[in-house]
C-alpha cells in the first residue's frame, strides 16, 4: 500500500473529542445506568471510543511521530473513514450483546429484545453523521445472523469482543505485510480497550 498524506482537517470534530480527550473522561465521575435509553446512551459512545482509540493510535504507532501531518490524500481519508464505519458496527454489536448477556445472566433482566432495539436506533441515528447507508444495512443483516446463535447466558464470558478485534485488524488501512506483524499486539490492544468499558459497565449498571 502506498504511503499517503492524511490532514487532520479530514477528521470530524466528533472524531477528535473522542480520540483526544479520551483520558480526560477517565477523572469524570460517573452515573449510573438505570435504563435502557442510558443503556443505549453508554454502548454508542463506549463502542465509538474503542473504536476511534484503537483505530488511529493504530495509525500513529505505524505512520511515526509525524503523522498529524500526513493526513492530506483524499484517497487514504476514504480509505480510514470506511474503516471507522466497518469496526464502528461491529463494535456495536460485540458491546449490545455483551452487556444484554450479562444483565440476563446476572441480574435476571429479561427484555432480551431490546438489544435489538436499541441497535438499530444507534444504526438511525448514525445517519445523521453520514454513515454509509449500505454498511448500515450489512450491519442490520450480519446483527440478525449473529442474534440467531447467541446464548444470552454465557456470551458476555466468551471472548465477547473478539469479532471487533478482528475488524480492527481487518480494515485498518495498513500494509498487510505490516498488519500481518502487528496481528497480535493489534488484537490484544482491542480487548484491553475492552477491559476497561466492561469495568465501567459493572461499576456503573443500577437496572
Amino acid at each position: 500500500m502506498a504511503k499517503y498524506k492524511l490532514s487532520w482537517k479530514d477528521l470530524s470534530w466528533s472524531d477528535f473529542k473522542i480520540y483526544l480527550f479520551a483520558l480526560f473522561k477517565a477523572f469524570i465521575p460517573k452515573k449510573k445506568i438505570r435504563n435502557l435509553d442510558e443503556l443505549e446512551e453508554f454502548i454508542q459512545s463506549k463502542s465509538a471510543w474503542v473504536t476511534q482509540v484503537t483505530l488511529y493510535g493504530y495509525l500513529k504507532t505505524r505512520m511515526g511521530t509525524r503523522y498529524v501531518l500526513h493526513f492530506e490524500n483524499d484517497e487514504f481519508m476514504s480509505s480510514v473513514n470506511l474503516a471507522k464505519w466497518n469496526i464502528y458496527v461491529v463494535a456495536l454489536q460485540d458491546l449490545t450483546f455483551f452487556a444484554f448477556s450479562y444483565l440476563k445472566s446476572n441480574l435476571n433482566f429479561e427484555k432480551i429484545d431490546s438489544a435489538k432495539e436499541i441497535f438499530l436506533k444507534i444504526l438511525d441515528d448514525e445517519i445523521s453523521n453520514k454513515m454509509p447507508l449500505d454498511i448500515i444495512q450489512e450491519a442490520k443483516k450480519s446483527f440478525s445472523e449473529r442474534l440467531q446463535n447467541i446464548n444470552w447466558d454465557t456470551y458476555h464470558s466468551e471472548l465477547p469482543f473478539n469479532p471487533s478485534a478482528l475488524s480492527l485488524y481487518k480494515w485498518a488501512p495498513i500494509a498487510d505485510d505490516l498488519k500481518n506483524l502487528d496481528r497480535k499486539i493489534v488484537l490484544n490492544s482491542v480487548i484491553l480497550k475492552w477491559d476497561i468499558v466492561k469495568k465501567e459497565f459493572k461499576e456503573r449498571i443500577n437496572f
